[in-house]
C-alpha cells in the first residue's frame, strides 16, 4: 500500500521569501506590475534563485510602507 504524504501549506505571513504570485496576493498588486518592480535596478526585494525571481517578504512590505506611489 502506497501511503500518501499532504503537503503542509507554510501561511504567506510565515514564509520569507514569496512567489510573484503569492506577492501579488499578499500586497494586492498585480503580477505584471510586480515582475515590472523586480526588474528595477538595485531592487531592494528581488531575490535570484537560478533564474527565478522571488521577494523577499519583509523587504517588500518595508518598500510599500515607505512608498506612496508604485
Amino acid at each position: 500500500m502506497e501511503k500518501i504524504v499532504e503537503k503542509e501549506l507554510v501561511p504567506i505571513s510565515n514564509k520569507i521569501a514569496l512567489t510573484i504570485e503569492e506577492a501579488a496576493e499578499y500586497s494586492n498588486i498585480g503580477q505584471n506590475k510586480l515582475s515590472k518592480l523586480l526588474k528595477m535596478p538595485r531592487c531592494p526585494f528581488v531575490l535570484y534563485v537560478g533564474k527565478k525571481k522571488l521577494v523577499k517578504r519583509r523587504e517588500f512590505e518595508r518598500f510599500i510602507t515607505e512608498s506612496i506611489e508604485i
